[in-house]
């Protein structure tokens, strides 16, 4: 429990020693109505079975459940969950200051070793009253999920978060992300350049560029977030944190011969390190 008159130790310090957020402790739940709140999960749930529905069809299938929605509506709530459908489109967006745009190396490439690519994205989590968003870094080879964060809003801190602590274990040759103001804001971008890492993005629209962490969303909500309901963010990341642990450390790939990532991604990486010493 976090005590904000403690006398020897900060919140924000109690919050690092605790695993959460600063924003978590003061966390309130989003003010949009019950029913729009309904319409997102409904919107999430029904983007991880088909996630190339755009908004006209996405507003539609809302109607064969029996609201009665108008496109601008459901175009607004998928913006505010983070959510675009899969499907090439043209380039109509600004780029902020200092944020640039790289190409997408990967196209043909071979996965053969761990640290090779590592790739990045965000995804919306619900809560019973609310939402947050959840970044995670996954090693491409060995689908081992390297670090994740938690935020209660779509802002590059939380992302810059769990890119350190990623790179506190290593670093990859190539870094994939989507076009999302948060990987290319120059704050992002700069940890990687300096490090010598080559960065990659996907096309706008093609979310299949990045078809690991999207298979990665896909069981980690059909596994553990549609089978609870969050009441709290301390609730979310402990739930969150023991789904990862297993999802590292006990769940069988069939991709991996029914290895574990973590099995996988440090016996290679170990053999690495024997043949490539720093």
């Amino acid at each position: 429990m976090v005590e904000p008159g403690h006398p020897h130790i900060s919140v924000r310090r109690q919050c690092e020693l605790l695993g959460l957020p600063r924003a978590a402790l003061y966390y309130e739940p989003r003010p949009e109505s019950t029913e729009n709140l309904r319409l997102m999960r409904l919107l999430d749930e029904q983007y991880t079975r088909t996630p190339y529905y755009g908004i006209r069809r996405m507003a539609a299938w809302l109607r064969t459940q029996g609201y009665q929605v108008n496109h601008k509506r459901v175009q607004r709530l998928l913006r505010l969950m983070g959510l675009e459908a899969i499907y090439p489109k043209p380039h109509l967006s600004r780029l902020g200051a200092g944020q640039q745009i790289y190409p997408y190396l990967l196209r043909g490439v071979n996965i053969e070793r761990v640290n090779q690519v590592w790739s990045t994205d965000i995804t919306y989590i619900r809560l019973l009253h609310g939402f947050v968003y959840l970044v995670a870094i996954l090693d491409w080879f060995s689908r081992y999920v390297l670090a994740w964060e938690i935020s209660v809003t779509l802002d590059h801190e939380f992302c810059i978060s769990a890119l350190e602590r990623a790179l506190a274990h290593g670093q990859p040759e190539i870094f994939n992300s989507d076009q999302g103001v948060q990987f290319t804001s120059a704050a992002f971008t700069e940890r990687l350049k300096v490090r010598g890492i080559r960065i990659s993005m996907d096309g706008r629209g093609r979310a299949l560029d990045n078809i690991f962490v999207e298979r990665l969303w896909r069981t980690l909500k059909y596994e553990e977030v549609y089978l609870h309901d969050y009441r709290s963010v301390p609730e979310a990341i402990r739930s969150l944190g023991r789904y990862f642990a297993f999802y590292n450390s006990e769940r069988l790939h069939q991709a991996l011969n029914y290895q574990t990532p973590e099995a996988v991604h440090r016996q290679l990486a170990k053999a690495r390190e024997s043949r490539f010493p720093p």
